[in-house]
């Protein structure tokens, strides 16, 4: 259970590191006639990118961090924040993994903040994760939002959902296997 506990860590930890960094968390919307399909736009936390054809990308960093708007800060904040967690975490883990089975119990004890750890992990990454589909699935069925505007869910949310499904799934294991 403890090898099973470190290897979901691990790959929730590089799920957390990989949302993170992808720029797919909106995806451009077909909708209403929207004759314009050669080109696909992506927004993520850090950047904007447009797909044309498939073929060419061009990506495009916010130019201002203060004319970010607010959930947009709060949402990197939060990831940034999760990921260095998930990568203290894993390393508590294979720390805690290695000695609770050949030494004392407070080493075991490395284990369970590891899998304390990895549930908080979870929570920090389903929260801008999901904050942000909700976001897209109301505007998306929003008659005020033009069509040109409204935005489909990304393939950076499904790997922070899975991540985070990772993560907690960890920390119930670890905190488990140090009971």
């Amino acid at each position: 259970l403890q090898t099973a506990g470190l290897v979901l860590g691990g790959a929730g930890m590089v799920g957390t590191l990989a949302a993170t960094a992808m720029p797919q968390w909106r995806v451009s919307a077909y909708v209403d006639g929207n004759i314009v399909v050669f080109e696909t736009i992506w927004e993520g936390l850090w950047m904007d990118c447009i797909s044309q054809l498939g073929l060419r990308l061009q990506c495009k960093l916010y130019d201002s961090v203060l004319a970010l708007p607010p959930p947009l800060e709060a949402f990197r904040a939060l990831m940034c924040l999760a990921a260095g967690l998930s990568v203290l975490s894993f390393l508590a883990a294979v720390v805690g993994l290695k000695y609770s089975q050949q030494g004392p119990r407070a080493l075991g004890a490395l284990l369970l903040a590891a899998g304390v750890a990895f549930l908080l992990t979870g929570a920090l990454v389903l929260i801008p994760v999901s904050w942000t589909g909700a976001a897209i699935v109301r505007d998306f069925y929003d008659p005020a939002v033009p069509a040109a505007l409204k935005r489909e869910l990304g393939a950076a949310l499904y790997v922070g959902w899975g991540s985070s499904a990772l993560l907690l799934a960890a920390g119930a294991i670890c905190c488990h296997c140090w009971c």
